[in-house]
């Protein structure tokens, strides 16, 4: 059973970061309508998924996405990952106060980036004065390890560090578990559950903005949808030829 669904709305987002596992670009492109997504995650929902999360691309970036959050926060806990840059437009912001998701995480790309941590802890900060649960995303490559071990310190002084997600970074420059418990300073720490080694998720699905969904978001080989509803998950998801990944550096996913 799925219980836990992620969405990427589109592919386009304007900070078009080089290392994106969805290859989200300023010239992106979405297939989903925010009926689609609306329909589709809530057929989920009722078949037993109590958790959607909204990504992209960047989320706030996609027409309608406060449509999508109007219509499923009342149905499930609802969080939206983001680079936050959106949510320094007024009006952006403005709209935002009156359709709110149960939680927004932030991610930090990097951490020896003065201002971008500088503007992130700004942001969820702010955030949480709206009633709105925040978390921070906070990518570290294998050669950062320093410059996110003192992000980590400054965010333990706004955020629990159970919102804090340790998220390594992918494909290449990869940080080992051990290099990531030193981020964290020896403490318990949140990190995605791929952490030790690669194992296929039993109650997660990643359906791309292109339709197509796997076990996993990094995962390659994912399968088309053949209808947009929990049938159409599960079926698509039995034609998945799950491939352990060899070729991340100490971690894989």
């Amino acid at each position: 059973m799925i219980e836990l669904l992620s969405i990427d709305l589109s592919n386009y987002c304007s900070k078009q970061c080089s290392f994106c596992y969805n290859h989200s670009t300023r010239e992106g492109n979405t297939l989903w309508k925010p009926q689609e997504v609306i329909a589709f995650a809530t057929d989920c929902i009722e078949h037993g998924v109590k958790a959607v999360s909204l990504g992209g691309g960047e989320p706030f970036e996609y027409d309608g996405v406060f449509e999508v959050i109007d219509t499923l926060y009342p149905l499930c806990y609802l969080s939206v990952t983001s680079n936050g840059l959106p949510l320094e437009n007024d009006a952006v912001w403005e709209t935002l106060l009156k359709h709110k998701p149960d939680k927004i995480h932030i991610t930090i790309h990097h951490p020896d980036n003065v201002e971008e941590v500088e503007r992130v802890e700004r942001m969820v900060k702010r955030i949480g004065n709206i009633g709105i649960k925040p978390g921070v995303n906070l990518l570290v490559g294998a050669d950062k390890v320093d410059e996110a071990s003192a992000v980590f310190r400054r965010l333990c002084q706004v955020l629990g560090n159970e919102q804090i997600i340790l998220v390594p970074q992918r494909f290449s420059n990869t940080p080992s578990p051990k290099q990531l418990s030193q981020v964290a300073g020896g403490k318990p720490f949140q990190s995605p559950s791929c952490l030790l080694g690669c194992k296929r998720p039993e109650n997660f699905c990643s359906v791309s903005w292109d339709k197509k969904v796997n076990s996993c978001s990094f995962a390659q080989g994912k399968v088309v949808l053949g209808t947009l509803d929990y049938k159409g998950v599960m079926e698509a998801l039995g034609k998945v030829e799950w491939k352990y990944f060899s070729t991340f550096s100490q971690t894989t996913c």
